[in-house]
């Protein structure tokens, strides 16, 4: 089972925003007391942090989909929907983040540095947040927008200062365990690094870090051995130490040979753009200081190697030093000169001026102008148009197509952009087909006169209710004013039937109750 992984592909997806609710107030004495739907919450976004307790990105190779939260949808009552929860997914000092590609989106060094690797989706708005004075009862909401999808390519550079490379089995990983802390498994058959070592080495005043990168062999570029695939591990270096072995049991092996092949390795492998200096320029792996390590002196065989190859690789310009793990001889002086190139790298970096990126001035495009623009295309030998943009589309997502007060809004929206003038301007023409958005997106046959979901509220505008009025509470003189009136009213109304009753019309008293008739009087 793999323990070290510097490579994967991860899928990552941000969290779907909730959807808006459409809902209506509803209290005593007042059954229709306008839109009180809550907003749908926004989806959780999914991040890369570095973290400095992971060393590995194992984790994501075994579990390579990671999902961030979905927001919650909103309720009545101005109830809003919850957030989706924030996924931070924790990465080793030196991660590099790149698309399918191979273009570099992030370079993540640093404890705690931060790259949104997928972005949650906004949550719909409700109907309450959608009524104004002119659309006072909508009856729709907006629904949540999906969030980011993507697939991204994770790799582990390590980060040290100083590179120690090589044929396998020439004494890398005992070099840096004789001069740092590091414990690296050491045998004597090839191969035994599968895994970059890092370790602390301290000279003087500097202390700066030493990677042993797996052996590189003839052919590693195209793929033969274990070495190409961690030379990015030495990439973030500013310098190389060839580690040579002088007592090398292959008779068809010598020192020099050994350097001339890595040397070719070397020349045939790409540093990212990523790694560039402060004059933008990247400087290739076998154009950057390299010492030589002649190791295993401690051997009589390996020192006569040594003795006769040192003069021909100082006349090729390297410093050479004669060292020897088992027994420490050059170790120091190798050390030292390590700390020098350290020092001198550090220093030029401090003392470049930061670069300052030169502004690049655009002539504003009219076409541009409102986000979006219109393409023609052909389809069935029948014209076609496409709207890209991300309003549109995102508009388009938003949109509840089974609600036709949903879609005219949405077609309201569409013509405020502009939308309708640039086709008309594209030569679009009434049943043409509209597509929003790139793929099969949302088709529609286009129509410039349509006023969508106005048929549904004919007597009033769209995203209004003729129920819903202006209530304000009468006053006290507003009120006796009008108890006044109602009995003017009744009494208007008394002295008109008592009046048909004296012409004949009626026979009873509209006053009978009031005054009850009395017995006749004698003789009457």
């Amino acid at each position: 089972m793999a323990s070290f992984v510097d490579r994967v592909v991860l899928h990552v997806s941000g969290g779907t925003g909730g959807h808006g609710c459409v809902s209506v107030k509803r209290e005593k004495f007042k059954p229709l007391g306008g839109p009180d739907g809550g907003n749908g919450g926004d989806g959780g976004d999914v991040i890369l942090r570095v973290d400095s307790s992971s060393t590995t990105l194992l984790d994501y190779h075994h579990l390579p989909h990671r999902h961030a939260t979905n927001g919650g949808n909103g309720m009545g009552d101005w109830r809003n929907g919850k957030t989706g929860e924030t996924l931070i997914l924790p990465v080793p000092d030196g991660t590099v983040v790149k698309n399918k590609d191979g273009e570099v989106l992030a370079d993540l060094v640093g404890e705690g540095s931060e790259y949104i690797a997928a972005a949650g989706g906004q949550g719909g708005l409700g109907n309450s947040s959608l009524s104004s004075q002119k659309r006072k009862a909508p009856g729709f909401a907006l629904l949540g927008v999906p969030g980011d999808e993507r697939d991204i390519v994770l790799e582990l550079k390590s980060i040290a200062d100083i590179a120690l490379v090589g044929f396998p089995s020439a004494g890398k990983s005992s070099l840096i365990a004789a001069m740092s802390a590091a414990r690296p498994k050491i045998a004597d058959y090839p191969f035994t690094t599968l895994v970059p070592n890092l370790g602390v080495v301290e000279a003087g005043d500097v202390r700066f870090t030493v990677a042993d990168v797996p052996g590189l062999i003839e052919g590693a570029s195209e793929g033969k051995g274990l070495g190409h695939n961690f030379l990015r591990h030495v990439e973030r270096c500013a310098a190389l130490v060839h580690v040579l072995d002088c007592a090398a049991l292959e008779t068809d092996r010598d020192p020099l040979g050994d350097l001339d092949i890595i040397e070719k390795e070397l020349d045939k492998y790409a540093v990212d753009m990523s790694f560039a200096g402060t004059d933008g320029d990247v400087v290739p792996l076998n154009q950057r200081p390299r010492l030589v390590a002649l190791n295993k002196v401690d051997v009589p065989d390996g020192r006569d190697m040594a003795e006769f190859v040192r003069p021909e690789l100082e006349k090729r310009g390297y410093r050479v030093f004669e060292v020897s793990a088992s027994s420490h001889e050059g170790l120091k002086a190798l050390g030292y000169a390590m700390a020098e190139i350290v020092r001198d790298a550090r220093a030029s970096v401090e003392s470049a001026p930061p670069r300052v990126k030169t502004p690049t001035l655009r002539v504003r495009n009219a076409d541009a102008k409102g986000g979006f623009t219109i393409r023609k295309e052909e389809r069935n030998l029948q014209p076609l148009f496409r709207v890209l943009g991300d309003k549109p589309v995102r508009w388009v997502a938003q949109t509840d197509f089974t609600n036709d007060e949903a879609v005219g809004y949405l077609a309201d929206r569409l013509a405020k952009l502009g939308v309708e003038d640039k086709l008309f301007k594209a030569g679009a023409k009434p049943g043409d087909a509209v597509v929003i958005g790139e793929g099969d997106g949302v088709v529609f046959d286009w129509e410039p006169t349509m006023i969508g979901g106005a048929e549904l509220l004919a007597a009033s505008p769209r995203g209004s209710d003729i129920r819903i009025e202006e209530f304000s509470r009468p006053t006290r003189e507003e009120k006796k004013e009008d108890h006044q009136a109602r009995r003017d009213a009744r009494a208007a109304a008394r002295a008109e039937l008592e009046a048909e009753r004296k012409a004949g019309i009626w026979t009873e008293s509209v006053n009978y109750k009031h005054n009850p008739p009395t017995a006749p009087k004698d003789g009457e």
